[in-house]
């Protein structure tokens, strides 16, 4: 039963309905998992035993929910109602919220059973998660480094084994960034293709979806949380079947563009280079036709003006948090960058936002249109392997030196948010130095089913759900500030 942290969701689900494991006996496991690995790892900021396994035993055999009894942990920055969702800050500590967002509702329905919250970034800004109110999260591969962020307490749940699926959303590479530093499958949706609400209409930059070890779980959790909420400001068109029927057809050959330069012009480690080599050889061997190609990347300077588009965004989360305390966080609640870029939002012009809206909308007409000679582009996962801790936290005297440090560890993330299109990271082998090196696919806007497909056929081929981080001896690993 301990080892069923390293089965797959789909399996998991299936030995529950058919009875060869009740919910309640895969929870606890999940529990005791959870309770012996998370001290040095500190994915979780709370579990919830009690409230788990009263749900556990709410389901039977039999029941017809795709996911009967699966444990799920849910990212700290989405609504559970009675859970602390402080977002990684001190200034939200101790906030309950009495509503859940749509998509923990329709996980709920799916059978999943939540067993706690995960921890992240402050307001999720950084692609590393050390967050001053909660402390770092550690990767399973090596305890000494990033499991990347912002969902970086959701990835290293799942790559430790104390769930098999995680929630985690992505506004600038916050669900494919972690998936690559812990050697997991992360994708990004679509544009609008899982809700935001009930608190938002839309969310421009962001996208809601799992982490996870197999393109299968990812693809039937997909197939959950997709779909028009009532009240949604817009929505990706419904698929025309669902994607865990469409991602076992052939996608029939493709050209895939292959590049390695980035729009940051940041240097790009070996150990990426040599994934993305590997990536290339089994598209080639799957007999795809792979072309050394890149899209006309913006320029660094007129990336700079993402500040400005992204800045707002995590700034409505710090204002959402004042209007419901009624007043402004104190000196030592909020973070040194979380301030800074609170602080530059408040005092841009509203025109100055629409004008960066227009311009990155630009940029992206740009990128979307190379597409039109490509079915998918290929680049690595991350430049850098996964930074170790205190490299990069927002903590120092510079904080915003931090945030534009981050983009050169995650150059080829976020203007796949400006665009809207659907990316995914996807396990391709490991490093010398033992660490997970994952390449990205993007494919054409509205495109989950191509993406889906072509990752199950490189799973297929060159398989990697079986692949464990060493976490008996964690505890003496982690050293003495765990």
């Amino acid at each position: 039963m301990d080892d069923l942290g390293f089965v797959s969701a789909a399996e998991t689900a299936a030995l529950v309905r058919t009875g060869g494991a009740s919910a309640r006996e895969v929870v606890e496991a999940a529990l005791r998992r959870i309770e012996a690995l998370d001290g040095p790892i500190n994915a979780f900021t709370e579990v919830d035993a009690e409230r788990a396994l009263a749900a556990a035993d709410a389901l039977v055999p039999g029941d017809g929910a795709p996911f009967a009894g699966v444990p799920i942990a849910i990212k700290g920055n989405v609504p559970v109602e009675g859970y602390e969702i402080s977002a990684g800050s001190r200034f939200l500590a101790g906030y309950r919220p009495d509503h859940s967002a749509y998509l923990v509702r329709r996980l709920r329905e799916a059978g999943f059973v939540i067993v706690g919250i995960t921890n992240l970034p402050e307001f999720a800004i950084l692609p590393t998660t050390e967050p001053r109110h909660n402390g770092p999260t550690r990767n399973p591969w090596d305890l000494t480094r990033t499991p990347g962020g912002s969902s970086g307490g959701s990835a290293a749940a799942v790559a430790a084994g104390m769930v098999p699926i995680a929630h985690g959303n992505d506004g600038g590479g916050s669900i494919r960034t972690p998936a690559s530093a812990c050697g997991l499958v992360g994708l990004k949706p679509s544009r609008g293709r899982v809700s935001s609400g009930p608190d938002l209409g839309e969310s421009w930059l962001a996208a809601n979806g799992v982490l996870t070890r197999t393109v299968a779980d990812t693809a039937i959790a997909l197939d959950v949380l997709g779909g028009y909420e009532v009240g949604d400001a817009n929505w990706a068109p419904r698929p025309p079947e669902p994607y865990v029927t469409s991602m076992r057809r052939s996608p029939g050959k493709l050209r895939v563009a292959l590049t390695a330069t980035n729009p940051f012009d940041a240097p790009v480690d070996e150990e990426a280079i040599q994934g993305l080599r590997v990536g290339a050889e089994l598209l080639q061997a799957l007999g795809h036709e792979v072309v050394e190609a890149a899209p006309a990347w913006p320029t660094p300077e007129s990336l700079r003006v993402f500040i400005s588009v992204f800045g707002p965004g995590i700034a409505l989360g710090i204002d959402a948090a004042t209007r419901r305390a009624g007043r402004e966080p104190g000196e030592d609640e909020i973070e040194p960058l979380s301030r800074a870029v609170y602080e530059r939002a408040k005092q841009t012009p509203s025109v100055s936002y629409l004008g960066a809206v227009a311009q990155m909308q630009a940029i992206a007409r740009g990128l979307v249109a190379f597409f039109a000679d490509y079915d998918l582009l290929m680049t690595p996962g991350l430049a850098e392997r996964p930074l170790k801790i205190g490299e990069c936290n927002g903590l120092g005297e510079d904080p915003m030196a931090d945030l534009e440090r981050s983009g050169y560890f995650t150059p080829y993330n976020s203007l796949f948010n400006v665009t809207g299109q659907p990316a995914i990271s996807i396990p391709v082998g490991f490093g010398a130095d033992g660490l997970p090196t994952n390449v990205q696919l993007v494919g054409k806007p509205l495109n989950e089913d191509r993406l889906l497909q072509v990752a199950l056929q490189m799973e297929s081929a060159h398989p990697w759900a079986h692949q464990r981080p060493s976490t008996e001896d964690v505890g003496d690993a982690a050293g003495p500030d765990a």
